[in-house]
């Protein structure tokens, strides 16, 4: 996370970096982004795309496949309807992965919520059931 108040190229740099040293930990065999919509705040839904595409451009770079989901394709794969609102995303990711409090923040619970859509709905979903037996 960065300060709103930071100048938008520092916050690029400092995710980009965040997220370089992430994906070289943790190597994960695919990647999920959000898919970003024009919302009401252009600005914001510029910065998100902007940060997105970091995400891609890493991805790209060390070959690891990413799928893009829609919100509304995030939302239906954890609540059942893709209007639900961030307090029901929140409750249900604190269902299905069985903690005791819904993630903090906000944001927290939405890349939680995007990652069980996407077990949902890729090949990650055969991987875990072959890995269970």
């Amino acid at each position: 996370s960065t300060a709103p108040t930071t100048p938008l190229a520092e916050r690029l740099h400092a995710i980009n970096q965040g997220l370089s040293q992430w994906i070289d930990q943790h190597q994960p065999d695919e990647i999920s982004v959000e898919r970003v919509f024009v919302q009401a705040n252009r600005r914001s839904a510029m910065e998100t795309a902007q940060a997105a595409g970091l995400a891609l451009t890493l991805a790209a770079a060390r070959n690891i496949p990413v799928t893009l989901h829609t919100p509304s394709e995030v939302k239906a794969a954890v609540t059942g309807s893709g209007r639900a609102d961030k307090a029901q995303v929140g409750e249900m990711v604190r269902r299905l992965l069985r903690l005791k409090e819904v993630p903090s923040p906000a944001d927290a619970a939405d890349a939680l919520a995007l990652a069980i859509c996407h077990i949902y709905q890729s090949s990650m979903r055969a991987k875990i059931v072959a890995a269970k037996q």
